[in-house]
């Protein structure tokens, strides 16, 4: 494997995001108020673009033509991807946690401090996103969200430590998930739909099964789980934990990357 430093952001790197269909580019959410887009090929940033404040959550829209960033003053603006100027802004009057469009690129939702799932929508030959619902999805603070690749389905993980599965057509809560004990941080569906896995405070991952809600494994860690992800064409699933205090070296952030599943 090559590895690669991409340097440039002059603050934390708080997320990334892949070109939802070209492997080469993938653009990076900083607290240094910009975003920037970089090249594979060339190790090289190849845009940066200005933004009002400290950046924290960054997605992609599936038809790569949009990328959308929140910061910590929960202000959501739209950026085009090909000229890298601002197309909209939103300034949301709650704390915005994940965003993420729909897999048919037609909805953008996001989840907020409140419990609730916001779904906008965009205007034809407007810049702006229409609000048209908001789901009172869980009691206390809704932290993630997530769509399976099949379309059918998507999840939210919440402070309460439940993790509730939605219909994508119905908009309705067709099962929960509660074996996390802790606010559940980090959620990602199998590359098939069939398996989710969701992670917390709890020094375990949980693998279900999204038709039953059964729980087929449970991945043990020695500390909490900041992010999962499962292979895009295989059984496969990375995960990398809070490792601060961990064995290796306690006097620097390990920022080691596991892997479970390998055969």
């Amino acid at each position: 494997v090559k590895e690669n430093n991409y340097r440039g952001h002059g603050d934390s790197v708080d997320q990334l995001c892949w070109h939802p269909s070209n492997p080469d580019l993938f653009v990076t959410a900083s607290g240094d108020k910009t975003i920037r887009i970089w090249d594979v090929r060339t190790t090289k940033c190849i845009a940066t673009v200005n933004t009002k404040g400290e950046n924290i959550n960054i997605c992609w829209s599936p038809d790569g033509q949009t990328i959308a960033v929140g910061n910590k003053d929960d202000v959501v603006t739209f950026i085009d991807a090909k000229t890298h100027r601002s197309k909209a802004e939103e300034q949301f009057k709650f704390e915005v946690n994940e965003i993420s469009w729909n897999n048919d690129n037609n909805m953008f939702f996001l989840t907020n401090g409140n419990g609730c799932i916001n779904i906008l929508r965009q205007v034809p030959l407007a810049a702006e996103l229409k609000p048209i619902q908001s789901i009172n999805a869980h009691p206390s603070n809704c932290i993630c969200i997530k769509f399976d690749p099949m379309g059918k389905y998507f999840a939210t993980g919440s402070a309460d430590a439940l993790v509730s599965l939605w219909d994508v057509d119905e908009l309705v809560c067709v099962r929960c998930f509660s074996r996390l004990d802790w606010p559940v941080r980090t959620l990602s569906f199998s590359h098939d739909g069939k398996m989710l896995a969701s992670a917390s405070e709890d020094h375990f991952i949980d693998i279900a099964e999204v038709e039953t809600g059964e729980k087929l494994w449970e991945v043990q860690c020695e500390s909490p789980t900041f992010t999962v992800a499962w292979h895009p064409k295989r059984p496969l699933l990375a995960f990398a934990c809070d490792d601060k205090d961990g064995k290796y070296d306690s006097s620097r952030e390990a920022g080691t990357v596991k892997l479970f599943g390998l055969p």
